[in-house]
């Protein structure tokens, strides 16, 4: 879906409270082509050194869709194995940065998330949701896989979970499924709700303990050391896999829709 109110690229503000708000868009439902991936992880990396930064609120612009991750446009014009990694490495960066930097980072999900965004989503410590806010994994409708994505979204909904997202492609999961699986810790009426309730948490964490939070974020991410390696080597197989005559096909039959 083409929304031309919205413009490609990242926003950032900091408010007195030492709250960030972290907001990326793009025309075509919040996807997200590798100029936006890079500027989000270098975005998110810099607000992790910044000592004025109590808190970050991950976003997206518009009320329709949340991510509709990978920029489909981009996924077509990958014409060998290296620019595929270079791609794919575009969320590995987006993840392996929101589970480094020392600020919890709280989720803000107004819409449907599609593949990458339900990655993005899952790489966030604490996400809030709309009724609205259905998710699908359609990497392998198109012949690819969710790889990359991957170990974010197990992490957080488990491996049976994950499996039946990634297998049953192209069915979309409720809300408040995703919510009983533990990707959203509570799904508000509307984004009227949602945001009073992302801005009640990020006051309440913005009072609290930088230390302390900081600390718990280890605790919550432990395990996850050697993500720098383990979704490199996944993106090298979605890089590949991008290649193939069927994903190609495939990409260009979703495109036509």
């Amino acid at each position: 879906m083409l929304d031309a109110a919205l413009k490609e690229g990242v926003s950032l503000s900091v408010d007195d409270r030492g709250v960030a708000y972290l907001t990326f868009a793009h025309p075509r439902s919040n996807s997200l082509p590798g100029a936006v991936l890079s500027e989000l992880a270098a975005t998110v990396r810099e607000l992790g050194l910044r000592s004025d930064v109590k808190v970050v609120v991950l976003g997206s612009a518009g009320d329709r869709a949340f991510c509709a991750g990978a920029s489909f446009d981009e996924l077509v014009a990958i014409s060998d194995e290296e620019a595929g990694l270079a791609f794919f490495m575009g969320f590995a960066h987006v993840i392996n940065a929101l589970r480094s930097i020392p600020q919890l980072v709280i989720g803000r999900v107004q819409g449907k998330a599609v593949g990458g965004g339900v990655g993005v989503a899952a790489a966030t410590d604490y996400c809030l949701a709309t009724q609205h806010a259905a998710i699908k994994l359609s990497e392998l409708a198109v012949g690819i896989g969710p790889f990359v994505v991957g170990p974010a979204v197990e992490r957080k909904l488990g491996v049976s979970a994950m499996s039946q997202l990634s297998i049953d492609a192209s069915a979309w999961r409720s809300s408040e499924w995703a919510c009983s699986r533990g990707l959203y810790a509570e799904v508000l009426d509307d984004i009227a709700a949602l945001d009073a309730a992302v801005d009640a948490l990020a006051g309440r964490l913005a009072s609290s303990n930088p230390e302390a939070m900081s600390a718990l974020k280890q605790v919550f991410w432990s395990g996850t050391e050697a993500w720098d390696t383990l979704l490199a080597e996944r993106a090298a197989i979605s890089g590949r896999l991008v290649l193939s005559d069927f994903t190609r096909d495939a990409i260009q039959r979703f495109k036509a829709k």
